[in-house]
């Protein structure tokens, strides 16, 4: 397929989150304080950071969240406004917005715990609307740190325009049969893989067996394997891996791998093309502590474009 000549519009239906981020030599056990390293405070959320990801890949985004009307409220809307993201169809309600603790160990493996406040009070005739009124988006992605029938709403929507629909599964839940019918990819990490089927994505058969119940197109991440990729007839499994790094921080990378290949796709890129995009700044990602301060800017992922665009097709 030609790579498309603009950029593609991307409306992301999702959470918001203040990162709390402390990095220590070890987790403490429970009942034990413990001294860390350092602390770093930053910008999260799932829906955010693949928002964030498809904007530094030049994508058109339109972010579709709730906000609290407190100070962390106004730093989202602030940062969104730095990276020229569409934030018409963010909404404001009393109370707090959400925040995400994070816990860092020396090898870059991460604990999380979000408290999604606001995020909770998105509707789902908002979702609906804000895609209605985005006609010209190309997909519509979302995860699980809002309900739903949230999400589902927003796919509803998206369907009637046309328009594709991606679904993170994270964190892991069991997944209505409104949101699976409207699903035209999902995208869960090993983990959420396991906890969605019961079975660890080690097989091709356990992968196409669950793409074949769900009728979705299924994309597995895999960490520092890369991704697998099920081939469109749900027959066959594409194992993709990624460059090679030297892991600080893993967290948000799955978030950068969902927000690359959703650009991917969208701007025309094959798909074991738009998944190497994916592995790159994934992969690119984990060399820097922070979740979107830790994001390829526009100079490298150009980079990375280039080199895909110059020998496609290649795992």
């Amino acid at each position: 397929m030609a790579t498309s000549s603009s950029p593609p519009r991307v409306v992301v239906v999702g959470s918001t989150m203040i990162d709390l981020t402390a990095f220590a030599s070890r987790i403490p056990r429970s009942g034990e304080t413990l001294v860390g390293e350092r602390f770093q405070m930053g910008f999260g959320g799932k829906g955010a950071n693949q928002a964030v990801m498809a904007r530094l890949l030049d994508a058109d985004v339109v972010m579709v969240n709730c906000l609290g009307d407190d100070a962390y409220g106004d730093m989202t809307l602030e940062n969104f406004a730095t990276f020229g993201i569409d934030t018409a169809h963010v909404y404001r309600v009393p109370g707090a917005s959400g925040v995400a603790p994070i816990w860092v160990e020396p090898d870059g493996s991460n604990r999380i715990i979000i408290i999604p406040g606001a995020n909770h009070e998105l509707t789902a005739g908002q979702a609906a609307r804000s895609v209605q009124e985005t006609p010209d988006a190309a997909v519509v992605v979302g995860q699980l740190e809002i309900p739903q029938e949230v999400t589902a709403a927003a796919f509803a929507a998206a369907r009637e325009m046309g328009a594709s629909t991606i679904l993170n599964p994270a964190p892991a839940a069991p997944l209505s049969d409104d949101i699976l019918e409207l699903s035209d990819w999902l995208i869960p990490n090993e983990v959420e893989f396991e906890m969605l089927t019961g079975v660890p994505p080690d097989s091709d058969d356990a992968l196409t067996g669950f793409a074949r119940e769900t009728g979705s197109r299924l994309l597995v991440t895999l960490g520092d394997e890369g991704a697998a990729l099920v081939s469109p007839g749900l027959d066959r499994v594409i194992r993709i891996g990624p460059p090679r790094v030297d892991p600080v921080d893993t967290t948000g990378a799955g978030d950068a791998f969902v927000g690359a290949f959703v650009v991917g796709l969208a701007s025309g890129l094959a798909e074991r093309d738009a998944v190497r995009l994916g592995n790159a700044c994934a992969a690119d990602s984990v060399t820097r502590p922070g979740t979107q301060s830790s994001f390829p800017r526009p100079e490298q992922t150009e980079r990375f474009l280039a080199e895909i665009r110059s020998s496609p097709g290649q795992a």
